[in-house]
């Protein structure tokens, strides 16, 4: 069993920056490839935004998100980040951390956390 939990969003102006952290329970971390995901506003579907390997040398991001947002992770302290820079109104939603066994199952999701960027 894996616990997610986020921290880090808030409010920020566009062009600001904001730093999500993802800290996961347990001892089989390196063993997940871990993403981010986002959603809204609430009710509509999550949108894939970044994605990370298990030992952080190959990631992947949504085009929308491609040269603004860096994802990374630290095995040794069980935590996923999300760098987000130059900040734009649509990247408000709810940003939720999720972890996937790299057997492909199972798979978890954090409670979320909130950004919301000002125009």
């Amino acid at each position: 069993q894996v616990q997610l939990v986020e921290s880090g969003g808030g409010l920020v102006q566009a062009g600001g920056s904001l730093r999500l952290s993802c800290a996961a329970s347990g001892r089989t971390f390196s063993s997940h490839v871990m993403g981010w995901f986002r959603q809204a506003p609430a009710g509509k579907e999550r949108d894939f935004v970044a994605v990370i390997s298990l030992s952080g040398g190959n990631t992947y991001y949504a085009d929308s998100v491609k040269g603004r947002f860096t994802i990374s992770r630290e095995n040794a302290k069980n935590t996923v980040y999300l760098q987000m820079n130059s900040l734009k109104p649509e990247d408000t939603a709810v940003y939720y951390c999720h972890a996937t066994h790299l057997l492909g199952w199972p798979q978890y999701w954090g409670q979320g956390t909130q950004v919301t960027v000002s125009s």
